[in-house]
């Protein structure tokens, strides 16, 4: 048995029960956001949320374990994405990614912005041309050190 294991368990259970991520997270007490990534295998649960997680979708006490071990990040299979919808993600990174980089630094100085230090909202947009997907990123500045 594996993460991966766990996580198909995971999502044949949600597509055959029909369990929302949103019900989910309100279970655990966290953002959909972040609680899907943990379902997904890019998060580590405490013992409490994975025993939540656990009932949920059917878990037994190994596979519960799995829940609480720090993951390998990063699930996509191929360097370059083939997933339609990921791979829109990654062109946006292609295109404006200097852009972003760009302003950060004009706005912040020289530094990242982390990925741990980290919050998204994602929410659906009501428009009359058609609905759209509106994500907020939201990573603390963290300068370069000189020493």
């Amino acid at each position: 048995m594996s993460r991966n294991d766990v996580t198909e368990k995971i999502m044949t259970a949600k597509v055959l029960n029909g369990i929302s991520w949103a019900s989910v997270a309100e279970k655990v007490g966290l953002s959909k956001e972040w609680t899907t990534a943990a379902c997904l295998g890019q998060m580590t649960l405490t013992a409490e949320q994975a025993a939540i997680v656990g009932d949920i979708f059917g878990l037994d006490a190994d596979e519960r374990k799995w829940l609480q071990v720090v993951p390998y990040k990063g699930s996509l299979p191929t360097a370059v994405p083939t997933d339609p919808l990921i791979y829109r993600w990654y062109e946006l990174v292609n295109v404006y990614g200097t852009t972003i980089k760009e302003l950060i630094h004009e706005e912040f100085g020289d530094g990242i912005m982390s990925a741990i230090d980290f919050s998204m909202d994602m929410q659906r947009q009501n428009d009359p041309k058609g609905d759209r997907v509106r994500v907020v990123l939201s990573g603390k500045f963290l300068p370069y050190k000189t020493y």
